[in-house]
C-alpha cells in the first residue's frame, strides 16, 4: 500500500470515527473528539512505517472503539461510565455503532449538521469537509484557494455556531426535512464543481473532491427519508461530469474542450448508472435545478461528436434552468451557445444582462466569451483586447495557457 493510498484511507475513515464518536459524545465534545481522532491516525502512521496491518480499515475501525475509553477519560467521566464500558450493555451499545449500517447514519447526521442553513454558508463547505470528509486545514486551504487561518477562523465560527444555536446531531424529518436537503446538496454540489473545475493555480481537477462528494451524495440515497427525486438528479449529474473528467486535460496537461475531446474514451459505465439515477429522478411533478442542470450534461453525452450537438436544446434547458435559478454564469453559457448557433445578436444581449464583478472567481470568462463575440463579428482588435484583460485574470496555469494560444490564433 503506497502513502496516498494510506492517505487516502486515513480520510475516509477519519470522517466515520468522528461521526461515530460524535453520536455517542455529542457535538459539544467534537474538539477532543477531532484531536483523538488525530492522535490514532499519527500512532497509526507510526505503528505502520514497520508493517502495515492485513486489514487496515478494521485495524483503524478497533482503534476507534479503543479511543472511546480514552474519551471518556479525557472528558472525566470514567467514575462513572469507564466500567461498564469495558463489559456490560454499554460496550454493546458501542460496538453496535460501529456496524456499517450505524456508520453511515452517524455520517449523515454529521452532512446535516456540517451544511445546516443556520451556518454562515461560507462555513459549511470548509466544516463539511473537516468533519465529514477528513480534509486537513492545508487541504481544505489549498482546495478552496482561501489561507489556512481564514479556513481556521471558518472552523471555529461554525463549531462556535452549532453550540450557541444548540444544533442537534440527527437527521431532520417531516417538513422541515426538504430544506435542509437543499442546504445539503448545496454543499455538495459547490465541493463537486470545485472538483470539476478548479481554481487552482496548478491542478484544474481535483479527482478526490469529485469522488468525495458523490459518496456523499449516495449517503443521501442509502437513506429511505433522503431519497429524494433531487438527489437522485444531483448524483446523475455528477455521474454525467464524472465520466467526461479523464478527457478534459491532454497528455501535455493542457486543456481539451468539449471539441477537442476524445468521446470514446469516455466513461461509459458512468454515462449509464447516471442514465439510471435520472429514471428514478424523473418520478417527479417538479423538476430542480440539478434535473436540468444533469439533462444538460446529457445532451452533450448524447452527441456523437460536436457538431451533432443539439445546441437549440441546451439553451431551452438553460433558458428553464436560468428562470428557476437566475445566474450570470447562465447567461454568460447561454450567450456561448447562442455563438455555436451563429445568433449573434442574442449572445450580445445575454452579455449585456451581466456585471462581470458577479462571476468572481470565473470573471475571466467573461471576457474571453467577449473576445468570441467579437471575434465571430471580426472585430479582431477589441477581440485581442478582451482575450487579454481574460489572461490576465485567470488563475488557473493551464486555462491562462489554453486562453494564450486562443491569442496566438487571432
Amino acid at each position: 500500500m503506497e502513502n496516498k493510498d494510506i492517505d487516502h484511507l486515513f480520510r475516509h475513515h477519519s470522517g466515520k470515527m468522528v461521526a461515530v464518536l460524535t453520536r455517542i459524545f455529542g457535538l459539544k465534545h467534537l474538539d477532543v473528539i477531532e484531536d483523538a481522532v488525530q492522535d490514532t491516525f499519527i500512532k497509526a502512521s507510526i505503528s505502520w512505517r514497520k508493517e502495515i496491518p492485513d486489514y487496515p480499515e478494521a485495524w483503524l475501525t478497533k482503534a476507534a472503539k479503543n479511543r472511546v475509553v480514552d474519551i471518556f477519560r479525557a472528558l472525566n467521566t470514567q467514575r462513572t461510565h469507564y466500567a461498564s464500558i469495558k463489559s456490560g450493555t454499554d460496550a454493546i451499545a458501542i460496538n453496535e455503532l460501529f456496524l456499517d449500517s450505524e456508520i453511515e447514519d452517524a455520517q449523515l447526521r454529521m452532512i446535516f449538521t456540517a451544511c445546516h442553513p443556520k451556518l454562515d454558508p461560507r462555513d459549511r463547505i470548509s466544516f463539511a469537509l473537516k468533519t465529514v470528509s477528513g480534509f486537513s486545514i492545508k487541504e481544505i486551504s489549498a482546495a478552496l484557494l482561501t489561507k489556512q487561518e481564514t479556513i481556521k477562523k471558518r472552523l471555529f465560527r461554525a463549531r462556535k455556531a452549532i453550540k450557541t444555536l444548540d444544533i442537534q446531531f440527527h437527521i431532520p424529518r417531516g417538513r422541515v426535512l426538504k430544506s435542509r436537503l437543499e442546504s445539503v446538496m448545496e454543499v455538495l454540489y459547490l465541493i463537486f464543481n470545485e472538483g470539476f473545475h478548479s481554481n487552482s493555480k496548478d491542478q484544474l481537477i481535483r479527482e478526490d473532491l469529485c469522488s468525495e462528494a458523490m459518496r456523499l451524495c449516495q449517503l443521501l440515497l442509502k437513506n429511505k427519508a433522503t431519497r429524494m427525486p433531487e438527489a437522485y438528479a444531483l448524483f446523475a449529474l455528477m455521474c454525467f461530469h464524472s465520466a467526461r473528467l479523464e478527457t478534459k486535460i491532454g497528455a501535455n496537461n493542457e486543456i481539451l474542450d468539449l471539441k477537442q475531446q476524445d468521446r470514446n474514451r469516455w466513461h461509459f459505465p458512468l454515462i449509464e448508472l447516471g442514465n439510471t439515477m435520472m429514471y428514478k429522478a424523473v418520478d417527479t411533478e417538479m423538476f430542480s435545478c440539478y434535473h436540468y442542470e444533469a439533462a444538460i450534461a446529457a445532451e452533450h453525452l448524447r452527441a456523437k461528436s460536436f457538431e451533432d450537438t443539439d445546441w437549440n436544446k441546451i439553451l431551452q434547458w438553460y433558458e428553464v434552468l436560468n428562470k428557476l435559478q437566475p445566474m450570470p454564469i447562465h447567461l454568460l453559457t447561454m450567450a456561448v451557445i447562442c455563438m455555436q448557433i451563429k445568433n449573434l445578436d442574442k449572445a450580445e444581449s445575454y452579455i449585456e444582462q451581466i456585471t462581470p464583478e458577479d462571476l468572481e472567481q470565473r470573471i475571466y470568462l467573461y471576457y474571453a466569451a467577449k473576445s468570441d463575440l467579437y471575434a465571430k463579428q471580426y472585430n479582431m482588435k477589441s477581440a485581442k483586447e478582451y482575450l487579454d484583460i481574460a489572461i490576465k485574470k485567470v488563475n488557473n496555469s493551464s486555462e491562462k495557457e489554453y486562453l494564450q494560444k486562443k491569442y496566438n490564433q487571432l
